[in-house]
């Protein structure tokens, strides 16, 4: 897909950070939009910073966690627009905690919205981007999708699982012989608001040395990426059809340590986290 113009993109997670970053560069192009957020207050200050009708714009509130309202969606989109032809699946939370002590409701809060969340974006839209006759799903993943991370866990489990989901999906599609395609993309630190409001376990401080509120003031501080810089990257990607995407320099050299150092990272990272606790 070499152009946005006219063409009808779903964004989950829309109503800040990438998403909106997302929606905002996609209206630029002329494309039409269908945001989603579990957020209503973010939702609607994405709408009014587009400023468009409701021929290029619905929006709906609602958890992607839950499967019918992700298929209730599908349809309502499919019905208003006649088409749909990009899906972004980016909606996501943070969790930071130990596996002893994470909580299993904790746990699989995280896993409904960022893995399921993206399973069920991805199959309830698929068949409208076939009858449409072109189309391609972007499932964003992370660098914690490369990389295994103390206190991390439950969002690298996430996020290796829509890695491997999505690199399964896009060799199906392939062979299919279909219009249609993905991308698995993995971003770096960047500056929106998932570590401000991740939830942080008990555990965390036996880990990491820090408490819980300094925690996230330290992996903020790592957020190097802007959100447009992550969403042009992206959409460069879309144009690409490329397989995977890094954004940030960051996640390239993530990427470029996993690779040359595929277990021993692992040790250098707890070095790190070591030096960090004295």
């Amino acid at each position: 897909m070499k152009n946005f113009n006219d063409k009808v993109a779903v964004i989950t997670g829309a109503g800040s950070g990438i998403g909106r970053a997302l929606a905002q560069q996609l209206a630029a192009q002329g494309a039409r939009l269908a945001l989603s957020d579990i957020n209503e207050t973010g939702l609607n200050e994405t709408a009014s910073l587009l400023g468009l009708d409701e021929d290029r714009l619905i929006t709906r509130v609602f958890d992607v966690a839950s499967r019918d309202a992700v298929y209730q969606f599908a349809e309502q989109v499919a019905r208003h627009f006649g088409a749909v032809h990009l899906v972004f699946n980016n909606a996501g939370v943070a969790l930071g905690a130990s596996v002893e002590d994470m909580s299993y409701e904790d746990f699989e809060w995280l896993m409904g919205i960022n893995f399921w969340g993206v399973v069920y974006g991805t199959k309830a839209f698929l068949p409208h981007l076939r009858a449409a006759g072109e189309g391609h799903i972007v499932n964003v993943s992370s660098v914690f999708g490369l990389i295994g991370v103390p206190t991390q866990s439950a969002y690298n489990a996430a996020k290796f699982a829509v890695r491997g989901f999505t690199e399964s999906f896009r060799q199906e599609l392939e062979l299919d012989g279909g219009n249609v395609s993905c991308t698995s993309v993995h971003p770096g630190g960047i500056k929106t608001n998932i570590a401000r409001n991740a939830r942080m376990g008990s555990g965390t401080e036996k880990i990491t040395g820090s408490d819980p509120d300094k925690a996230r003031r330290d992996f903020e501080k790592m957020f190097r990426t802007t959100p447009e810089e992550a969403a042009r990257t992206i959409l460069k990607g879309v144009r690409g059809n490329k397989r995977r995407v890094l954004i940030g320099s960051d996640a390239m050299a993530i990427d470029g340590m996993q690779r040359l150092l595929p277990t021993v990272y692992q040790r250098l990272m707890v070095a790190g986290q070591r030096r960090m606790r004295r």
